[in-house]
């Protein structure tokens, strides 16, 4: 019945989007802790009298996590397009329109958006370094396809999302008022996010210093954000927008480094195993960097290997404070599973600090590298 009452929905949303043919399956797409999202297949003729399926994906936005659906759906589709006048041979996300010409369709359930389904893999955790590697040049192409973008010109559909400062202050306010009695259990993981508290709003306090470069940011840079050809293993587009607004070059690179190169899944409850894979990291380092290196500037790549333990330490504290109020923003699939990830982070964050002079000379070896490159080729 349940099934039944979801298909009768997907169909109801897919007409507001003018989808053509018949609607006949889907399937609940369980990655990702914030939206839900559906893949959904109509049959459609392919303009030669051939019937062939449709793919398309349907996703209703998790409204406590974006306020402003709107301002977020404005974000995407001047970025997107932006994109797409730049690379127009290149796969780029298709996002469908209603009959009122908007990206999206405001219903009782929800905020639906529907955009084309692109074939192709995905990868969490991934020891293959020529994937990794892959990831980071995808994710350096996006910077360099937006760095003519005036970042001013985008939302800030969640205010101060890496603004680590205002996530310690909201952590230590909801500490202090306790709503659910769950401190006591987490006072340890709790102290151990203070004691790190100033090394940790780095970034913030040299951007609010004017030390650091506003960028067009895409603020969620995990590996599995990234579409890989199934068969060639080449990335073919970075994916889930919802979080792109202003931001800095190292919340991208760090949040990608905390997910790529964990020994473990950020959920793993096993933290004797959680560290940082250097293997990975290098990688990933030359990918991005590769892309990058010449237009960042030095305070940006002197900062990359520290925004990694930034944002394990930034994610900690949204993981540990979302546990505090009730775990009303992450998707939770079992008990405690909050506290789990913030012990997993802070495991990952201590790896961190340990080997953080070999991460930043692998930085500055690679930057060095594709500077002189470019050197050399201009």
């Amino acid at each position: 019945m349940k099934d039944n009452v979801t298909a009768r929905r997907l169909l109801q949303v897919g007409e507001q989007f003018r989808l053509e043919g018949p609607f006949f399956s889907y399937e609940e797409i369980s990655s990702g802790n914030v939206n839900h999202t559906y893949k959904v297949n109509y049959i459609r003729d392919d303009g030669t009298g051939m019937a062939v399926i449709k793919p398309y994906l349907m996703q209703r936005l998790n409204m406590y996590a974006f306020h402003n659906p709107v301002e977020v759906m404005e974000n995407i589709e001047k970025v997107t397009e932006h994109i797409r006048v730049k690379h127009p041979d290149a796969v780029n996300l298709h996002f469908h329109h209603t009959n009122d010409k908007k990206t999206y369709y405001i219903a009782e359930d929800g905020f639906w958006r529907v955009y084309t389904y692109v074939p192709a893999v995905t990868f969490d955790n991934c020891d293959d370094l020529t994937i990794v590697r892959n990831a980071g040049r995808a994710f350096g192409n996006f910077q360099m396809s937006l760095i003519d973008f005036d970042a001013s010109k985008l939302n800030y559909t969640i205010p101060d999302f890496h603004n680590t400062r205002k996530r310690y202050e909201k952590l230590i306010t909801d500490a202090s008022s306790d709503p659910c009695g769950r401190l006591d259990e987490v006072r340890e993981e709790y102290d151990w996010l203070l004691s790190v508290m100033k090394q940790a709003c780095t970034l913030t306090d040299m951007l609010n210093a004017g030390k650091l470069q506003l960028r067009v940011a895409h603020n969620d840079t995990k590996i599995n954000n990234v579409l890989f050809d199934e068969k060639t293993r080449e990335a073919l587009v970075v994916i889930d927008l919802d979080t792109v607004m202003p931001g800095l070059v190292g919340h991208d690179f760090g949040d990608a480094v905390r997910f790529a190169a964990n020994f473990t899944e950020e959920d793993s409850e096993d933290t004797s195993r959680t560290g940082l894979n250097l293997n990975v990291f290098w990688a990933f380092a030359q990918g991005y960097l590769e892309k990058t290196a010449g237009i960042l500037t030095k305070e940006e790549i002197d900062t990359l290997a520290l925004s990694c333990f930034v944002l394990t330490c930034e994610l900690a504290t949204r993981f540990l404070d979302d546990y505090l109020i009730g775990d009303k923003y992450f998707k939770v699939k079992k008990p405690k599973h909050n506290v789990i990830r913030t012990r997993c982070q802070i495991a990952l964050a201590k790896d961190m600090l340990e080997k953080l002079g070999a991460m930043n000379a692998i930085v500055q070896e690679s930057a060095t590298r594709y500077r002189n490159a470019e050197d050399r080729a201009d």
